[in-house]
């Protein structure tokens, strides 16, 4: 199966910690879905890096689009949560969805490494 597209994102986790202290819960809200916020929040350690990790793929994912963060697209269409075994799997809903679809793309790869300061993430799509 071809792979239609990759995207690579770091970001640093001291910008996510400032925009929760900026925005709380509005942020959180905007940019991760419910079940990720639980997620994250299981590790009071690393939450900051967890949340970083998630937004660096949601980037990367973006960039495997083609979109950027135009034409209708919300950050809550892409979720990104751990498989039983702990891999990240993508879920897209809404537009993203739509688009993944118009590419062909019908199955993701996604990486997510983080440390204290920072968090990256790689997405592959395939077709």
């Amino acid at each position: 199966m071809p792979i239609v597209g990759h995207g690579i994102d770091i970001v640093e986790t001291s910008r996510i910690q400032r925009m929760v202290a900026e925005h709380g819960q509005r942020f959180l809200d905007r940019c991760f879905t419910r079940l990720e916020q639980e997620y994250c929040s299981k590790s009071e350690r690393r939450h900051y890096e967890h949340l970083a990790g998630r937004f660096a793929a949601k980037e990367a994912i973006l960039k495997v689009l083609g979109t950027g963060w135009s034409g209708g697209i919300s950050w809550t269409d892409i979720e990104i949560l751990p498989s039983p075994a702990g891999q990240p799997q993508v879920k897209l809903t809404g537009e993203t969805l739509a688009i993944a679809n118009r590419l062909g793309i019908k199955r993701w790869h996604i990486s997510i490494s983080h440390i204290e300061t920072h968090a990256t993430a790689s997405a592959i799509g395939e077709s």
